[in-house]
């Protein structure tokens, strides 16, 4: 038995270098990601959960998963687990993929609500004036001002969650509960019966490729949209953040459409089934690299490194929200009609100090 399991690790070589290597930076990313969501927290705690803090949870937790799916890939494979092979495998290898997807698809929402929120100022601005629908649109945003007392007791009670974001939330919800019931499929068909576990995760991997398919075109779509919208802002800190999301978007299509096709048309992501596979050394690393390095490790790590920054301190906030306000009340007059979503957005930089990223 043990000239087996000898046997089984030995003649995988390969794809035990490559696993470790994947483990070993996905581990760096999530204590990264970890680490500045520490540093983010203890800077501006009064905040509660803003958007960077959620995305620095998400992309820390998604790499934190596929490290422990790599390293318990590694010893499934050296040990000969039964249940590794079929829906334990299975899950850890669905979860962190989950994660992946929710995180982009919060960063689509936010995205979706800025490109949404500069035509409603237009609309505004049609048929109340540029200063009342500037002035109702910083008004309007959530309510910093009063809440900001309150978080520092409840932190988790006054998170405002947006439309698109619930939305988010719903559609998380619904693909884990469609994984565990797939789980229970192919743990079902390891016993007699004409359930087939590796169709079932078949199924479940091309679905998941045709949705981070999706997923890639509508970042690229609202990415384009929203770079457009932000020519018309001139400023340095908006040429630099067109440069953020452009490149996101590049990213997301390139990265995303490279995994999707090497679920579709291979056998890659069924590689917790490694005595059923036929391993090819150079092709099959390659292939692993283009689904795991480049389809989610590289995505994560650009997201990463976009939010470097740090958020500035809570009383800063509320002078500059101050003072951005008046500045647009002094100076609305001088500025044409057409730049409504101009001074909005710059506005709304200025304000949050934060990146549409």
């Amino acid at each position: 038995m043990f000239e087996e399991m000898e046997k089984s690790c030995s003649s995988s070589r390969e794809l035990v270098g490559i696993n470790v290597g994947f483990a070993c930076f996905d581990g760096i990313i999530a204590i990264l990601a970890f680490s500045q969501l520490a540093r983010i927290h203890f800077r501006n705690s009064q905040r509660g959960w803003t958007r960077q803090k959620v995305l620095h949870l998400l992309i820390g937790s998604t790499n934190a998963g596929y490290f422990v799916y790599f390293v318990l890939t590694l010893f499934a494979a050296c040990r000969g687990w039964l249940c590794w092979s079929f829906s334990c495998g299975f899950i850890a290898m669905a979860l962190p993929r989950i994660l992946l997807f929710s995180t982009f698809l919060l960063l689509l929402s936010f995205w979706v609500d800025l490109c949404h929120q500069a035509d409603d100022v237009e609309e505004e601005d049609d048929e109340q004036g540029f200063e009342e629908a500037l002035l109702q649109s910083s008004l309007n945003r959530p309510r910093s001002s009063i809440a900001d007392d309150c978080r520092i007791c409840h932190p988790f009670r006054l998170i405002h969650v947006g439309n698109h974001q619930k939305i988010v939330i719903l559609v998380t919800v619904l693909v884990f509960l469609l994984m565990m019931t797939f789980a229970v499929l192919i743990w079902i068909g390891m016993e007699d019966n004409p359930i087939d576990s590796s169709t079932v995760a078949r199924v479940y991997v091309d679905l998941s490729a045709v949705a981070l398919i999706l997923l890639g075109g509508a970042l690229a779509c609202y990415g384009l949209l929203l770079c457009r919208k932000m020519k018309n802002v001139r400023s340095e800190r908006a040429s630099s953040e067109i440069w953020k999301v452009a490149g996101l978007a590049i990213i997301s299509v390139v990265c995303f459409t490279s995994s999707a096709f090497v679920a579709l048309f291979t056998d890659i992501p069924m590689l917790y089934h490694w005595h059923e596979l036929h391993v090819h050394g150079v092709y099959t690393s390659t292939l692993l690299i283009l689904y795991y390095f480049i389809g989610s490790s590289i995505p994560s790590a650009f997201v990463l490194w976009v939010m470097r920054e740090l958020p500035p301190v809570s009383k800063a906030n509320i002078k500059e929200e101050s003072t951005t306000v008046t500045f647009i009340t002094d100076s609305s007059a001088e500025i044409c009609r057409p730049q409504s979503w101009t001074a909005a957005a710059s506005s709304q930089i200025q304000v949050s100090r934060g990146s549409p990223i």
